[in-house]
Protein backbone atom coordinates (compact mmCIF):
# COMPACT_ATOMS: atom_id res chain seq x y z
CA UNK A 1 0.00 0.00 0.00
CA UNK A 2 1.34 3.42 -0.98
CA UNK A 3 2.12 5.86 1.82
CA UNK A 4 1.75 8.87 -0.49
CA UNK A 5 -1.23 11.18 -0.18
CA UNK A 6 -4.05 9.74 -2.29
CA UNK A 7 -6.62 12.25 -3.48
CA UNK A 8 -10.20 11.93 -4.64
CA UNK A 9 -10.93 14.26 -7.56
CA UNK A 10 -14.52 15.39 -8.14
CA UNK A 11 -15.67 17.20 -11.29
CA UNK A 12 -18.85 19.25 -11.17
CA UNK A 13 -18.12 19.63 -7.48
CA UNK A 14 -20.18 22.80 -7.09
CA UNK A 15 -23.33 20.96 -8.22
CA UNK A 16 -25.75 18.94 -6.15
CA UNK A 17 -24.40 15.43 -6.76
CA UNK A 18 -20.77 16.58 -6.84
CA UNK A 19 -21.11 18.40 -3.53
CA UNK A 20 -22.95 15.45 -1.96
CA UNK A 21 -20.14 13.13 -3.08
CA UNK A 22 -17.54 15.46 -1.57
CA UNK A 23 -19.35 15.46 1.76
CA UNK A 24 -19.15 11.67 2.03
CA UNK A 25 -15.33 11.79 2.10
CA UNK A 26 -14.64 13.86 5.21
CA UNK A 27 -11.51 11.88 6.07
CA UNK A 28 -10.02 11.86 2.56
CA UNK A 29 -7.94 14.47 0.71
CA UNK A 30 -10.25 16.04 -1.88
CA UNK A 31 -9.54 17.97 -5.08
CA UNK A 32 -12.62 19.73 -6.41
CA UNK A 33 -13.05 21.12 -9.89
CA UNK A 34 -15.79 22.92 -11.80
CA UNK A 35 -16.03 25.32 -14.72
CA UNK A 36 -15.98 28.50 -12.62
CA UNK A 37 -13.05 29.35 -10.31
CA UNK A 38 -15.47 31.45 -8.25
CA UNK A 39 -17.71 28.42 -7.69
CA UNK A 40 -14.72 26.22 -6.90
CA UNK A 41 -13.39 28.72 -4.35
CA UNK A 42 -16.81 29.05 -2.75
CA UNK A 43 -17.25 25.26 -2.49
CA UNK A 44 -13.71 24.74 -1.14
CA UNK A 45 -14.21 27.48 1.45
CA UNK A 46 -17.52 25.98 2.60
CA UNK A 47 -16.04 22.51 3.05
CA UNK A 48 -12.84 23.76 4.69
CA UNK A 49 -14.96 25.51 7.33
CA UNK A 50 -16.63 22.14 7.97
CA UNK A 51 -13.26 20.51 8.56
CA UNK A 52 -12.63 18.90 5.18
CA UNK A 53 -9.13 18.41 3.73
CA UNK A 54 -9.92 20.03 0.41
CA UNK A 55 -8.41 22.11 -2.36
CA UNK A 56 -9.63 22.99 -5.84
CA UNK A 57 -8.95 24.27 -9.34
CA UNK A 58 -11.22 25.45 -12.15
CA UNK A 59 -11.26 23.32 -15.29
CA UNK A 60 -13.08 23.51 -18.60
CA UNK A 61 -13.38 19.76 -19.21
CA UNK A 62 -13.96 20.35 -22.94
CA UNK A 63 -10.47 21.85 -23.23
CA UNK A 64 -7.52 19.42 -23.29
CA UNK A 65 -5.08 22.13 -22.13
CA UNK A 66 -7.27 22.85 -19.11
CA UNK A 67 -7.44 19.12 -18.35
CA UNK A 68 -3.63 18.97 -18.53
CA UNK A 69 -3.48 21.72 -15.89
CA UNK A 70 -5.88 19.69 -13.73
CA UNK A 71 -3.72 16.57 -14.15
CA UNK A 72 -0.61 18.53 -13.14
CA UNK A 73 -2.45 19.92 -10.11
CA UNK A 74 -3.55 16.43 -9.03
CA UNK A 75 -0.05 15.02 -9.58
CA UNK A 76 1.46 17.75 -7.42
CA UNK A 77 -0.86 16.67 -4.57
CA UNK A 78 0.32 13.03 -4.69
CA UNK A 79 -1.39 9.96 -6.15
CA UNK A 80 -4.90 9.42 -7.47
CA UNK A 81 -7.29 7.39 -5.37
CA UNK A 82 -10.41 8.12 -7.42
CA UNK A 83 -11.95 10.36 -10.04
CA UNK A 84 -15.67 11.02 -9.57
CA UNK A 85 -16.88 12.63 -12.80
CA UNK A 86 -20.23 14.29 -12.11
CA UNK A 87 -19.91 17.35 -14.36
CA UNK A 88 -22.31 17.62 -17.27
CA UNK A 89 -25.36 19.31 -18.75
CA UNK A 90 -28.91 18.10 -19.23
CA UNK A 91 -31.10 18.08 -22.33
CA UNK A 92 -32.45 21.47 -21.26
CA UNK A 93 -29.39 22.90 -23.04
CA UNK A 94 -30.86 23.35 -26.51
CA UNK A 95 -27.61 22.87 -28.42
CA UNK A 96 -26.87 19.37 -29.70
CA UNK A 97 -23.14 19.94 -30.17
CA UNK A 98 -22.76 21.43 -26.69
CA UNK A 99 -24.52 18.48 -25.05
CA UNK A 100 -22.40 16.05 -27.09
CA UNK A 101 -19.14 17.84 -26.31
CA UNK A 102 -19.69 18.33 -22.57
CA UNK A 103 -21.39 15.03 -21.75
CA UNK A 104 -19.47 12.62 -23.99
CA UNK A 105 -16.35 14.06 -25.64
CA UNK A 106 -15.16 15.63 -22.38
CA UNK A 107 -15.76 12.34 -20.57
CA UNK A 108 -13.50 10.62 -23.10
CA UNK A 109 -10.86 13.33 -22.59
CA UNK A 110 -10.94 12.78 -18.82
CA UNK A 111 -10.74 8.99 -19.12
CA UNK A 112 -7.62 9.29 -21.29
CA UNK A 113 -6.02 11.91 -19.02
CA UNK A 114 -6.71 10.13 -15.74
CA UNK A 115 -5.57 6.81 -17.18
CA UNK A 116 -2.07 8.23 -16.93
CA UNK A 117 -2.56 8.76 -13.17
CA UNK A 118 -4.33 5.46 -12.51
CA UNK A 119 -2.50 3.00 -10.29
CA UNK A 120 -3.42 -0.24 -8.54
CA UNK A 121 -6.72 0.10 -6.63
CA UNK A 122 -7.60 3.54 -8.02
CA UNK A 123 -11.12 3.99 -9.38
CA UNK A 124 -12.85 6.06 -12.05
CA UNK A 125 -16.56 6.66 -11.34
CA UNK A 126 -18.50 8.21 -14.23
CA UNK A 127 -22.02 9.59 -13.87
CA UNK A 128 -24.32 8.36 -16.62
CA UNK A 129 -28.14 8.41 -16.40
CA UNK A 130 -31.05 6.02 -16.27
CA UNK A 131 -32.05 7.56 -19.62
CA UNK A 132 -29.05 5.81 -21.19
CA UNK A 133 -31.03 2.61 -20.70
CA UNK A 134 -33.86 3.64 -23.02
CA UNK A 135 -31.47 3.85 -25.98
CA UNK A 136 -31.33 0.38 -27.59
CA UNK A 137 -28.05 -1.15 -28.75
CA UNK A 138 -27.34 -0.38 -32.39
CA UNK A 139 -23.91 -0.60 -33.98
CA UNK A 140 -24.83 2.19 -36.41
CA UNK A 141 -24.44 4.71 -33.57
CA UNK A 142 -22.74 2.68 -30.81
CA UNK A 143 -19.44 2.71 -32.69
CA UNK A 144 -19.61 6.52 -32.78
CA UNK A 145 -20.60 6.67 -29.10
CA UNK A 146 -17.57 4.56 -28.19
CA UNK A 147 -15.32 6.89 -30.21
CA UNK A 148 -16.70 10.41 -29.67
CA UNK A 149 -13.42 12.13 -30.53
CA UNK A 150 -13.56 10.88 -34.14
CA UNK A 151 -14.35 13.63 -36.62
CA UNK A 152 -17.62 12.16 -37.91
CA UNK A 153 -19.03 10.86 -34.62
CA UNK A 154 -21.23 13.87 -33.88
CA UNK A 155 -22.74 13.83 -37.37
CA UNK A 156 -23.39 10.07 -37.15
CA UNK A 157 -25.19 10.32 -33.81
CA UNK A 158 -27.10 13.45 -34.84
CA UNK A 159 -28.88 11.43 -37.52
CA UNK A 160 -30.64 9.43 -34.80
CA UNK A 161 -31.74 12.14 -32.33
CA UNK A 162 -34.26 14.05 -34.44
CA UNK A 163 -32.87 17.45 -33.46
CA UNK A 164 -33.77 16.87 -29.80
CA UNK A 165 -31.20 17.85 -27.17
CA UNK A 166 -33.02 15.60 -24.67
CA UNK A 167 -32.51 12.64 -26.99
CA UNK A 168 -28.88 13.63 -27.60
CA UNK A 169 -28.42 13.62 -23.81
CA UNK A 170 -29.80 10.08 -23.64
CA UNK A 171 -27.46 8.93 -26.39
CA UNK A 172 -24.45 10.61 -24.78
CA UNK A 173 -25.18 8.93 -21.47
CA UNK A 174 -25.34 5.57 -23.25
CA UNK A 175 -21.97 6.55 -24.68
CA UNK A 176 -20.59 7.09 -21.16
CA UNK A 177 -21.53 3.50 -20.27
CA UNK A 178 -19.95 2.22 -23.48
CA UNK A 179 -16.75 4.15 -22.72
CA UNK A 180 -16.56 2.48 -19.31
CA UNK A 181 -16.93 -0.97 -20.86
CA UNK A 182 -14.40 -0.10 -23.59
CA UNK A 183 -11.80 1.05 -21.05
CA UNK A 184 -12.26 -1.63 -18.38
CA UNK A 185 -9.49 -3.87 -19.70
CA UNK A 186 -7.07 -0.99 -20.20
CA UNK A 187 -7.54 0.21 -16.61
CA UNK A 188 -7.63 -3.36 -15.34
CA UNK A 189 -4.11 -3.94 -16.64
CA UNK A 190 -3.05 -1.33 -14.08
CA UNK A 191 -5.16 -2.89 -11.33
CA UNK A 192 -7.55 0.06 -11.57
CA UNK A 193 -11.32 0.10 -12.01
CA UNK A 194 -13.81 2.11 -14.09
CA UNK A 195 -17.54 2.07 -13.33
CA UNK A 196 -20.65 4.08 -14.25
CA UNK A 197 -23.53 5.12 -12.02
CA UNK A 198 -26.89 5.90 -13.64
CA UNK A 199 -29.06 8.16 -11.47
CA UNK A 200 -32.80 8.42 -11.91
CA UNK A 201 -34.68 11.65 -11.23
CA UNK A 202 -32.55 13.38 -8.59
CA UNK A 203 -33.67 16.59 -6.91
CA UNK A 204 -30.69 18.73 -7.85
CA UNK A 205 -30.87 22.16 -9.49
CA UNK A 206 -30.69 20.39 -12.88
CA UNK A 207 -33.43 17.94 -11.91
CA UNK A 208 -35.70 20.67 -10.56
CA UNK A 209 -35.25 22.65 -13.80
CA UNK A 210 -36.36 19.60 -15.79
CA UNK A 211 -39.38 19.27 -13.51
CA UNK A 212 -40.33 22.89 -14.21
CA UNK A 213 -40.03 22.41 -17.97
CA UNK A 214 -41.83 19.04 -18.11
CA UNK A 215 -44.05 19.01 -14.98
CA UNK A 216 -46.60 16.44 -16.18
CA UNK A 217 -43.97 13.97 -17.39
CA UNK A 218 -41.89 14.35 -14.23
CA UNK A 219 -44.94 13.75 -12.03
CA UNK A 220 -45.82 10.69 -14.13
CA UNK A 221 -42.30 9.30 -13.61
CA UNK A 222 -42.51 9.93 -9.87
CA UNK A 223 -45.82 8.08 -9.65
CA UNK A 224 -44.40 5.20 -11.71
CA UNK A 225 -41.41 4.83 -9.39
CA UNK A 226 -41.84 1.82 -7.08
CA UNK A 227 -40.42 3.84 -4.16
CA UNK A 228 -42.86 6.70 -4.96
CA UNK A 229 -40.30 9.47 -4.62
CA UNK A 230 -37.53 11.20 -6.51
CA UNK A 231 -33.94 10.60 -5.49
CA UNK A 232 -31.73 12.90 -3.46
CA UNK A 233 -28.04 13.68 -4.16
CA UNK A 234 -27.23 11.60 -1.08
CA UNK A 235 -28.86 8.55 -2.71
CA UNK A 236 -26.14 8.80 -5.36
CA UNK A 237 -23.22 9.81 -3.17
CA UNK A 238 -23.69 6.79 -0.92
CA UNK A 239 -23.36 4.46 -3.90
CA UNK A 240 -20.34 6.40 -5.18
CA UNK A 241 -18.64 6.14 -1.78
CA UNK A 242 -19.14 2.37 -1.85
CA UNK A 243 -17.73 2.14 -5.39
CA UNK A 244 -14.61 4.08 -4.40
CA UNK A 245 -14.08 1.83 -1.38
CA UNK A 246 -12.21 -1.44 -1.14
CA UNK A 247 -15.58 -3.15 -0.67
CA UNK A 248 -16.14 -2.65 -4.43
CA UNK A 249 -12.68 -3.92 -5.41
CA UNK A 250 -14.12 -6.55 -7.82
CA UNK A 251 -16.58 -4.21 -9.57
CA UNK A 252 -15.47 -2.72 -12.88
CA UNK A 253 -16.73 -2.17 -16.43
CA UNK A 254 -20.37 -2.17 -15.35
CA UNK A 255 -23.22 0.24 -14.62
CA UNK A 256 -25.11 0.69 -11.36
CA UNK A 257 -28.69 1.94 -11.79
CA UNK A 258 -29.88 4.15 -8.92
CA UNK A 259 -33.36 5.08 -10.13
CA UNK A 260 -35.84 3.87 -7.51
CA UNK A 261 -36.78 1.05 -9.89
CA UNK A 262 -38.53 3.26 -12.44
CA UNK A 263 -36.64 2.47 -15.65
CA UNK A 264 -38.85 -0.45 -16.73
CA UNK A 265 -41.93 1.77 -16.43
CA UNK A 266 -40.24 4.55 -18.44
CA UNK A 267 -39.48 2.10 -21.26
CA UNK A 268 -43.22 1.46 -21.57
CA UNK A 269 -44.20 5.15 -21.62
Amino acid sequence: MSTKRQSIVITGAAGGIGMACAKTFQNEPLILTDYSQEQVDKTVDTLQKEGFNVTGIACDITNKKDISKLIDFVSDQGELKALIHSAGVSGTVSNLKKVFTIDLVATDYLIDAFYELATKDSAIILLSSMMAHIVPPNEKYDEALRNPQKEDSFDTISQFVGGSSDTMYNFCKRGVILLSIKNAERFGAKGARIVTVSPGVIETEMGLKAAQEHPERMEMIKNATPLKRNGSPEDISGVVKFLVSDAARFITGTDILVDGGVIESIKKM
